[in-house]
C-alpha cells in the first residue's frame, strides 16, 4: 500500500497516513458488503468473520471476543516485548437493527428481512477498519510511533450494551486513551461535530405490568380500572419525576408501548407499558431509578392496581475528555482545515461507549454523513437512513491522524 500521500503540517512538517485511492473503493465496496448483510447484537458471526479475514489478510492478529462475536486488534505491538506506553483505542459497534430497509432501488439495500444498517454501524466498522489497514502499512514502514488498537465491538444496540463485556474481555488492557466516531447526518460528509463534555445521554428501560381484578365497564367502581390507571401512570410519572429531579438535568421519561384489554365493555386484569428513562447528568442518573419506581408506585397505589416493576440500567452519559476532544479537534484540522470541525449540541440518545469512559479517558466525535447541499436529513433508526459514503474517507484520515498526533503528546 503507498501512502505517499501526505498533509501539510505547521512549521513544515507532514501527517502521513492519507488514505489511497484503491483502499478507499476497498472499503466502499466493505461498508456496501455489511450494509447488505447487516447481523442485530450478539449474532455478528458474518460481520466478526469478514473483519477478522481483512486483518488477517494485512498481516495482523486479529482475537475473536470471547462471546464468538466482535474483534480485537492491537497494530504495531511487539508481540513479544510488548509496549511501555499505554495504547490509543479506535472503537467501532458492528452491529444492526431490527427494522426494515426501506431504501427503494439502492444496489446495496438490506438483504435480510427486517433488518437494517440504520444507525452507520457498518460505516463505523469500516473506518476502524480502513485505519487499521493504514496503520498497519505506516508500521511496515517505520513510520507508526507507537502501537494502536482496533475494538470492534458487538450489540452496541443491546442494553445495557456490548461495550461491558467487551472490557471484561480485555479490551482496555494496556489502553491510555479511547476514541470513537459515531455519524450525524445533521452533520454535512467531510466535517465532524465536537463537544467537550457530555455528548450523548444516560439512556435505560423500563417495563411495567399493573394487575387488578377487572371487570364491566358498567360497574368501575367495583373495579381495578386498569386501562385509566395505565393512562395515569403515562401522563403522571413524568411530571412527578419532572418535580422531583433538577430539571437542567434534562430528564424525560418517554412511553413507547402501552397494552391492555380486548374487548370495549370488559375492564381488563392486566395492563403493560414500556418508556425510556434519558438523562443529560451523570449525577442525576445515578439516583433515577428510585426516584421513577417510587412514583410509578404512588400512582398505581392511587387506582387500586399492584404494579410490578423492571427498571433495566442503560448506558450512562458519554463524556468527553477534554485532551482526546482536543486530540480529535487537532487531527481534523491537521487533515481538512478548521472549517472542517464545528460544534455540536448534547444528544438525548444513548451510546454505550459512555462504559469505556468509566474506565479510561476518551471522546466520540460526530461523523458528518449528509451530502452538502442535501436538505433532508435521513435520520437515525429510520429504514431509509443512509449516508455520503465520503464521510469513510474522512473518518479513516481522522483516525490515522489521530493516532499519529497521539504519539506526540
Amino acid at each position: 500500500m503507498s501512502l505517499e500521500s501526505e498533509v501539510d503540517l505547521p512549521g513544515g512538517a507532514v501527517l502521513p497516513g492519507a488514505l489511497p485511492e484503491a483502499l478507499r473503493a476497498e472499503l466502499v465496496a466493505f461498508r456496501r458488503d455489511l450494509h447488505m448483510h447487516p447481523e442485530l447484537g450478539n449474532q455478528e458471526f458474518r460481520t466478526t468473520a469478514a473483519i477478522k479475514e481483512r486483518l488477517e489478510r494485512a498481516g495482523l492478529k486479529p482475537r475473536v471476543l470471547s462471546s464468538g462475536t466482535g474483534v480485537i486488534c492491537d497494530v504495531g505491538a511487539d508481540d513479544e516485548a510488548g509496549t511501555d506506553s499505554a495504547m490509543l483505542a479506535m472503537r467501532a459497534d458492528i452491529d444492526g437493527l431490527p427494522i426494515p430497509d426501506m431504501k427503494t432501488g439502492c444496489p446495496y439495500r438490506s438483504t435480510v428481512p427486517d433488518r437494517a444498517h440504520a444507525c452507520g454501524h457498518d460505516v463505523h466498522t469500516t473506518v476502524v477498519l480502513g485505519a487499521g489497514l493504514v496503520l498497519a502499512a505506516l508500521h511496515r514502514q517505520g513510520l507508526l510511533p507507537r502501537p494502536v488498537r482496533l475494538i470492534f465491538q458487538p450489540a452496541e444496540e443491546v442494553l445495557p450494551g456490548g461495550a461491558a463485556d467487551a472490557i471484561a474481555d480485555g479490551a482496555l488492557d494496556g489502553i491510555g486513551r479511547i476514541i470513537a466516531v459515531h455519524c450525524d447526518p445533521r452533520v454535512d460528509a467531510g466535517k465532524i461535530g465536537l463537544r467537550e463534555g457530555p455528548i450523548t445521554s444516560a439512556c435505560d428501560r423500563l417495563e411495567v405490568a399493573l394487575d387488578g381484578p377487572g371487570g364491566h365497564t358498567a360497574r368501575p367502581h367495583l373495579t381495578t380500572d386498569l386501562v385509566t390507571a395505565a393512562a395515569r401512570v403515562v401522563t403522571d410519572v413524568p411530571a412527578l419525576v419532572g418535580r422531583r429531579i433538577d430539571s437542567r438535568s434534562g430528564l424525560a421519561v418517554t412511553w413507547g408501548r402501552i397494552e391492555s384489554g380486548h374487548a370495549p365493555n370488559v375492564i381488563p386484569q392486566h395492563a403493560e407499558l414500556s418508556a425510556t428513562v434519558r438523562c443529560l447528568d451523570l449525577d442525576t442518573w445515578r439516583q433515577v431509578p428510585d426516584i421513577v419506581v417510587a412514583a410509578i408506585d404512588e400512582v398505581a397505589n392511587l387506582h387500586r392496581a399492584k404494579s410490578e416493576i423492571n427498571y433495566v440500567r442503560g448506558v450512562p452519559p458519554v463524556v468527553n475528555e477534554a485532551e482526546a476532544t482536543e486530540l480529535l479537534r487537532d487531527a481534523m484540522i491537521a487533515r481538512r482545515g478548521v472549517d472542517s470541525v464545528e460544534g455540536t449540541e448534547q444528544s438525548l440518545g444513548g451510546e454505550d461507549f459512555s462504559w469505556y469512559l468509566e474506565h479510561v479517558p476518551g471522546a466520540m466525535a460526530r461523523l458528518g454523513v449528509r451530502p452538502p447541499g442535501e436538505r433532508t436529513v435521513r435520520d437515525l433508526h429510520q429504514g431509509d437512513f443512509d449516508v455520503d459514503e465520503h464521510a469513510i474517507t474522512v473518518g479513516v484520515e481522522l483516525f490515522t491522524a489521530a493516532a499519529l498526533l497521539d504519539a506526540l503528546r
